[in-house]
């Protein structure tokens, strides 16, 4: 028997996991054209890791700007691609051009300049 079913039943479909709701606040917090990845994300928070943050944003960020947390290789998120350049572009986000022979000549975030380490700006939100 489930822990839940002792206290009347499963959370509402809206509530979030509180790590989650870390999460996402995280990404809420990201300045446009800047990105995190999604390992820090996590060192950020002190909890979790790369894949716990990965699973996060999958199942939950859909309401947050999700393109803003990336593979450390920035890499765009693989069949959100051109959703993701959409937004990059939009923002200003450094990218690498593709060169011809790059399969899909889709470019990559240029993530030496993009990068945002959580600045001390958002100390104060800390999470």
């Amino acid at each position: 028997m489930r822990d839940e079913s002792l206290a009347g039943g499963p959370p509402p479909a809206d509530a979030l996991p509180a790590y989650a709701e870390r999460v996402l606040e995280v990404a809420e917090l990201i300045p446009p054209g800047r990105v995190m990845t999604y390992g820090d994300v996590a060192e950020w928070l002190g909890e979790g890791g790369p894949r716990q943050v990965g699973r996060v944003m999958a199942l939950y960020g859909g309401a947050v700007p999700w393109w803003r947390v990336v593979r450390a290789d920035g890499v765009l998120l693989p069949g959100h691609e051109l959703r993701a350049l959409g937004h990059y572009r939009a923002e200003g986000t450094p990218l690498r051009e593709a060169g011809r022979a790059a399969e899909g000549h889709l470019p990559r975030i240029d993530m030496r300049r993009a990068r945002w380490d959580g600045g001390r700006q958002a100390a104060d939100g800390h999470i």
